[in-house]
């Protein structure tokens, strides 16, 4: 362990203050003295809570709070007891300061804050402790969403700095980021958030496509800014006639859009023609903010021919998280596609800062509060108390509330209702309110009698008929997409399940009556017998007929006031013919198995077998896996591997390949290209089997009106083998792209 010198102290000292005199620099609200001086207390008392801790870096710790305290007031726009809370955001969690300090230091508000930014202690006993303290985090968002943003914060600084972390960590970080963190700063306006935490995440889970794409990029920069520059400049003309302020700047797409451009489109990055947008921003009064959009778009198309299937206007009607703003996709100079976006100053403030630029704006124009309603799904969610024992269903429910793609529909009386993309007409019922939904019995969309499970299209008029008598019933979960939604007909499922074990342990008391034994000291030995999880399910299974009296009798008989199990006996009868016993031994496979470092152990420690969804191969970035059924192995990209980490990361171990052994592995290409009608197949198969020498395990091809598709399965030793197929493959003449699938 090195040792530090004063001279080093002294220089960190300088550091740390400085850190903190920019981070002061950056809160853009108003502060009077009171505030000053609290943030400053707040900074001394972090500083000396934090002295005797380090980064994974090196650096000392308290550089972390003061970055997470400066990207709240930088780039989210929070205030003094924002700062101060994400200042002492870790206190709680990692120093002796306990919660009654800070109350008493810093007030209940800044408490609270930084008590929902604690996470839950360590001997809770949990399925996922990561569920749990985010279900923890989200609790807090109805009684004060700074909690939440300040945890944005958090994350986005961690995971700017997660090169020092070992890569088994830095998977499952990036994982629950990409899994909750991104779609919440989607949902909440956070763009810049959601953009970067999706590049960031790229970068740890794929760096070789992320490298790959970034330095096409930057190898493109030069040209590309040259491009937008001759996109902008008969623009300027126009716009300079109105004389409306404004400015117009030019950005790239994100990586990871791009790279979903790439895999989604299967085309080369050189084929892919919107790369990049330009936006006009301008500045006018809220009243003037919609006419000086469609002036600047009817200026815009003008110029430019659109593309009228790629006009978005979120002006007129804007997105459930607030987003106000005019696309449309134009072809500019030299047929290239151009993404064009038109909103003024305060819907742009809107769409880089989200939440918080929404509140500074509240009540400027006419929209409603577009969170309102939203947080009020979140509250309902809270407010079932089923919810308590489950923190992994919450999860899963609460992320369908951060949908990216909307639908517009419309109760009878013409109002409009924004669900998410893939919600069912059963969904809208729930939607409505929770007793529209528990008692739905007839839906129509458009005076049409659709299925509960119809999926609702935008501008669809939905109407629901009730009756008190309807309840839900288990087939309801497969006929809705959103958590509300599914989280009241559980609700409803376990208060009718409840009921019904309430008849069933009185009619099990009265019998236990009737047999004359103690019900307290018998019931568990019928619980225990029928691995029932709970006396509750046993109740349950009685009043439902699924246990009977007969049963019970017949397999159980009373000693000493207690039920007894009567054990089977099995007569000895050696004149019947008996059934051969057939014996099946599995044939002995010749296949090596691939040796794999399992968190620093030999495989020997461990039973594990490659997973099917995604079929690693030597060479991947692989993890393990401790599910109910052994250990997995899976590689770093499983499209399952994100959920895997961030709901259950705590089973996630390190696992490597131990050495480059030839072992077989099966990896799935998909082939996609010119189809020229004979030699397709021909062609493929001379690549694969003559020049590679692979063997293929299995072949699918099929081809339509001038273009093909083709699976192939192909064995081999490692990712290196395989890397090498792919760049051949692409190479034939007609070949569009080669992907692998697993």
């Amino acid at each position: 362990m090195s040792v530090i010198t004063d001279q080093q102290l002294e220089a960190e000292k300088i550091t740390i203050f400085d850190a903190y005199t920019e981070m002061v620099s950056k809160i853009k609200t108003g502060m009077d003295a009171t505030d000053e001086d609290q943030i400053f207390r707040a900074y001394e008392l972090a500083v000396k809570a934090h002295a005797p801790q380090r980064r994974k870096s090196g650096e000392p710790y308290i550089l972390h709070p003061i970055a997470v305290a400066q990207i709240c007031a930088e780039e989210i726009g929070l205030g003094p007891t924002a700062i101060v809370s994400a200042l002492l955001h870790d206190v709680v969690e990692d120093t002796p300061i306990t919660l009654k300090d800070i109350q008493d230091q810093f007030g209940e508000k800044i408490a609270k804050i930084v008590d929902g930014l604690t996470k839950l202690d360590h001997s809770v006993n949990a399925e996922s402790p990561q569920a749990e303290n985010f279900k923890k985090v989200l609790g807090t968002l109805i009684e004060d969403v700074r909690v939440v943003l300040i945890k944005m914060a958090d994350r986005l600084h961690n995971m700017r700095t997660l090169g020092s972390m070992p890569r088994h960590k830095q998977l499952k970080i990036a994982s629950e980021t990409e899994y909750i963190y991104a779609p919440l700063a989607h949902r909440l306006g956070l763009y810049a958030f959601k953009t970067e935490y999706q590049d960031l995440c790229l970068k740890i889970r794929d760096p070789e496509t992320y490298h790959g794409v970034a330095r096409k990029l930057q190898e493109t920069k030069k040209a590309r800014n040259e491009y937008i520059d001759k996109f902008i400049e008969p623009l300027k003309i126009e716009m300079d006639e109105m004389d409306i302020p404004y400015k117009i700047v030019g950005r790239p797409k994100s990586i990871y859009s791009i790279m979903n451009k790439l895999q989604n489109k299967k085309v080369a990055f050189e084929e892919i023609y919107d790369l990049f947008a330009v936006r006009i921003i301008v500045d006018v009064p809220p009243k003037k903010e919609k006419p000086a959009c469609w002036l600047v778009y009817s200026t815009v198309t003008d110029i430019y021919n659109p593309i009228p299937e790629r006009l978005k206007d979120w002006v007129t009607t804007p997105k459930s998280n607030g987003y106000e703003s005019l696309h449309t996709t134009v072809i500019g100079p030299n047929g290239r596609y151009v993404e064009v976006q038109i909103r003024s100053q305060r819907m742009d403030d809107i769409a880089e800062r989200g939440f918080a630029a929404h509140w500074k704006y509240k009540g400027v124009n006419s929209q409603p509060d577009v969170y309102d309603r939203w947080l009020s799904s979140i509250r309902d969610l809270f407010d079932n108390k089923d919810n308590d024992t489950d923190a992994v269903e919450f999860i899963s429910d609460f992320k369908t509330n951060l949908f990216k793609e909307e639908v517009y529909v419309y109760t009878p009386k013409g109002d409009m209702r924004i669900l998410p993309k893939g919600a069912t007409a059963l969904d809208f019922a729930f939607d409505i309110h929770t007793e529209v939904g528990y008692h739905a019995t007839a839906i129509k969309v458009n005076n049409k009698l659709v299925p509960m499970g119809y999926q609702l299209q935008h501008g669809d008029q939905v109407s629901v008929t009730t009756n008190k008598s309807q309840k839900p019933s288990e087939g309801w979960l497969k006929m809705v997409a959103t958590g509300k939604a599914r989280s009241k007909i559980r609700s409803s499922m376990k208060e009718e399940r409840r009921k019904q074990s309430v008849f069933g342990k009185e009619a099990l008391e009265r019998k236990f009556k009737n047999l004359k034994i103690d019900f307290e000291e018998n019931v568990d030995t019928l619980v225990k017998h029928y691995n029932f999880q709970s006396r509750v399910d046993l109740y349950f299974a009685y009043a439902t007929e699924k246990l009977s009296v007969s049963e019970i009798n017949k397999l159980f008989e009373i000693e000493n006031n207690k039920l007894v199990y009567i054990k089977e006996t099995v007569a000895e009868d050696t004149e019947q013919d008996e059934e051969p016993v057939i014996i099946k031994r599995k044939r002995k496979s010749n296949k090596k198995r691939p040796k794999i470092i399992i968190n620093g152990q030999h495989e020997d420690q461990f039973k594990f077998t490659l997973s099917s969804c995604c079929n690693p191969v030597q060479g991947d970035d692989i993890f393990a896996y401790m599910s109910n059924a052994g250990c997995k192995i899976h590689r770093a990209s499983c499209p399952n591997a994100t959920q895997l980490m961030a709901q259950y990361g705590y089973r996630i171990m390190k696992a490597e390949w131990a050495s480059a052994v030839d072992n077989e592995f099966v990896a799935e290409l998909l082939i996609t290209g010119e189809d020229k009608g004979i030699g397709v197949i021909q062609t493929l198969m001379q690549e694969i089997s003559n020049n590679l020498g692979l063997n293929i395990r299995s072949f699918h091809i099929d081809g339509d009106e001038g273009y093909f598709e083709g699976n192939v399965k192909l064995i081999v030793t490692n990712t290196t083998q395989l890397t090498v197929a792919i760049k051949a493959l692409k190479k034939l003449d007609g070949i569009q792209s080669v992907v692998r699938i697993v």
